[in-house]
């Protein structure tokens, strides 16, 4: 994940840090999705997002960060979630010193809002582009399912729940990204206690230990390779 020089990580009451991003799409259609190069990764495609800014709301960020990462502009068309990911930081991944204290396996916490976006605009070059090469690129729906369950598995959940055109609440169980044992739920975007401004509930996760058949073969092939 990128960090933006001086940026500054937010956090909410849970102690979840606080993420937005987009589904760039095409048209209404909604068959056709952009995603940016990895900035560890540049041959592997992910969705473009990141971390919100201090008093800055997910809607503001998400459009903030397609601009920077992807050279979009765009209109927001809905809510699709509110992902949350755990993940654990093995001890190859990541060693951290306190004092005379070593820490391994550290877990790590976001909470992903994530917006499908209608692209009006690319820009021929934009910040990620000219400061780190960053690419963009259309693919389908299932190319795009293909490319994540390499590069960002936990991702595959946004596009298939794009892809299912669903509002109803559900949990799609991912494989582990490579080095981390990571689990994702996500929250209703329907029923009681909704968010008027996308569609997001504020209560408490849905567990749902089924998955789809694209989303199974797609695990199972992340693991072999």
């Amino acid at each position: 994940m990128k960090e933006k020089p001086n940026s500054t990580r937010t956090y909410d009451k849970d102690g979840f840090r606080r993420r937005a991003a987009c589904l760039c799409v095409r048209d209404g259609f909604e068959t056709e999705i952009l995603l940016v190069s990895s900035s560890s990764t540049p041959d592997r495609f992910i969705v473009p997002g990141g971390g919100l800014e201090p008093d800055e709301d997910a809607e503001t960020a998400a459009i903030r960060e397609v601009m920077e990462e992807a050279g979009v502009k765009g209109k927001i068309d809905r809510c699709l979630g509110i992902f949350e990911e755990t993940s654990i930081l093995k001890a190859h991944d990541s060693t951290i010193f306190s004092g005379d204290v070593l820490f391994q396996n550290v877990e790590r916490r976001h909470r992903t809002q994530v917006f499908v976006l209608q692209v009006r605009e690319l820009l021929e070059e934009w910040d990620d582009s000219k400061s780190i090469g960053r690419k963009r690129k259309w693919f389908t729906v299932a190319d795009a399912l293909e490319e994540l369950a390499v590069s960002k598995p936990v991702q595959c959940n946004y596009v298939q729940l794009l892809a299912n055109k669903t509002d109803s609440a559900c949990c799609l169980p991912v494989a582990p990204e490579s080095g981390e044992g990571a689990t994702l739920s996500l929250r209703s975007s329907s029923g009681s206690g909704a968010n008027a401004s996308c569609g997001c509930t504020s209560g408490q996760t849905s567990n749902n230990n089924t998955s789809t058949n694209v989303l199974d073969d797609l695990a199972a092939e992340s693991t072999t390779t």
